[in-house]
């Protein structure tokens, strides 16, 4: 057992000294010291009370006064340590020592009170003391393990106040072995062992604690840089492709219009894909590039008030060619008295392209979509509705996720960037609305977006 004592007590020592973490320590210390303190407060009190009923009162609240005075001092040092911003080795010896201080004034009137007690206990083989001892020693080893100098001076105390009251029975008399005086003996060594072992596997987790974080910031520090590396990549493999997707669309464009002369029959179906490609490519790098930007909180917003009534209306004209391509009509119902909303015109004309586009693709079969816009309690709502596939149950990630589609044939066929609604989604969050959806499966879906309305602009927008 000394052998297993020795080992615990050079385990707990080697970790006195950690210049890397100390300031994190100190931090730590004091933020569990702040916490306790109506706990430790309640525990001093108690005790107090017990003191100055049974034994001396004027000892006891005189033990309680010095104890109460470490309390204001550590309050003082938890204040300027939180203020403290880490830096400077000596400021931080400056704090520690503050705290060994602290900390052998306060267990130095603690072990005075217990040992007074004990004095005047002549009977119950000193029971209370030690209880209070052993509450104090536990107490410390759950809550004080991030600065090992201190808990060492504390604990140190206390084991010297076990071992007084424990000895005091034994020394006048040197009763024999088999006498209670001996078995308290024991009893207390074998309490004191627990109190160390306590102490070193309470520190060894919060160094296990303390080594996780730091894997956790390197980890961090990685992926940050791992984060800056693909930002810029993507940001300027979109920029350069967009050089060439331009001259490519521009040449596709000239041949297709007739202005170089009669396309050969052979060759249309082939530059109409190429045409239709390109445009695919080029809502792709734009899409990229947007997710860059709101990633980066580069994304640049321009609020005004705007009618609602006028953005829909805008939206359709805009979207017409390419429902007139599908076959498709799109119904409109807008309210007689306009709404308004504070918003980005061209970031919502965006939002609703996605939503117009994701309804005219699901919207061939009947041949229709509809669009309105109504108030919905204090704020106002635009509607999609297309009459397609619907969505099905739990698939509102693949919805708004990034390079995601709903897994369907329908979805396939018709393709997509996956990036339309999650960017739509970011977009409506940053006009702190919501975006969402109800779907019936067979039936249709109808997207909503709901804004806050604002009230006594009309004026302004008339002018």
């Amino acid at each position: 057992m000394a052998a297993s004592v020795v080992r615990r007590l050079i385990s707990f020592l080697s970790g006195w000294y950690d210049p890397v973490h100390l300031d994190q320590r100190l931090k730590d210390y004091v933020d569990v010291s702040k916490k306790l303190i109506f706990q430790r407060q309640a525990i001093f009190f108690a005790a107090t009370l017990l003191g100055v009923f049974y034994f001396n009162p004027y000892m006891a609240i005189t033990c309680y006064s010095g104890v109460l005075f470490t309390e204001v001092m550590d309050y003082v040092l938890a204040a300027r340590i939180e203020r403290w911003n880490g830096a400077g080795e000596k400021k931080a010896m400056l704090y520690l020592a503050w705290v060994i201080a602290n900390t052998a004034m306060s267990a130095g009137a603690i072990s005075l009170f217990v040992i007074m007690t004990a004095i005047q206990q002549h009977s119950g083989g000193h029971f209370t003391p030690l209880f209070f001892l052993f509450a104090a020693s536990l107490f410390a080893t759950m809550n004080n393990h991030q600065i090992i100098p201190a808990l060492i001076v504390r604990l140190s105390m206390y084991a010297t106040s076990f071992l007084y009251i424990a000895l005091m029975d034994v020394v006048p008399e040197f009763p024999p072995l088999s006498a209670q005086p001996w078995l308290q003996f024991f009893t207390t060594v074998f309490v004191l062992y627990f109190i160390l072992d306590c102490a070193v596997v309470f520190h060894r987790l919060y160094k296990k604690i303390l080594k996780q974080l730091d894997d956790l910031r390197e980890e961090h520090e990685k992926t940050l840089q791992a984060y800056e590396v693909k930002s810029k990549f993507l940001s300027t493999v979109s920029h350069e492709l967009r050089t060439p997707l331009t001259s490519i669309k521009a040449s596709v464009d000239l041949i297709n219009s007739g202005a170089l002369g009669p396309v050969p029959e052979s060759m249309v179906s082939i530059l109409r894909v190429a045409a239709k490609n390109n445009v695919r490519l080029a809502d792709l790098i734009n899409d990229l590039l947007d997710i860059q930007k709101f990633e980066a909180g580069e994304l640049a917003f321009e609020f005004s008030p705007m009618s609602l009534n006028e953005l829909v209306h805008e939206a359709t004209e805009a979207n017409k060619a390419y429902a007139d391509q599908l076959g498709i009509t799109i119904e409109t119902h807008l309210p007689d008295a306009d709404l308004l909303i504070d918003g980005d015109k061209s970031r919502l004309m965006q939002v609703m392209a996605n939503l117009i586009s994701n309804a005219l693709k699901f919207s061939q079969m009947e041949k229709r979509i509809s669009i309105s816009v109504k108030r919905v309690g204090d704020r106002a709502r635009i509607l999609v509705e297309d009459f397609g596939v619907g969505i099905a149950e739990g698939a509102k990630d693949l919805v708004f996720g990034r390079f995601t589609q709903i897994d369907s044939s329908d979805q396939r066929r018709v393709g997509g960037t996956g990036l339309g609604m999650h960017i739509s989604k970011q977009i409506v969050e940053r006009h702190n609305g919501v975006i969402d959806y109800v779907s019936q499966h067979g039936r249709g879906t109808t997207f909503f977006v709901d804004f806050n309305e604002l009230v006594g602009v009309e004026q302004h927008l008339s002018h």
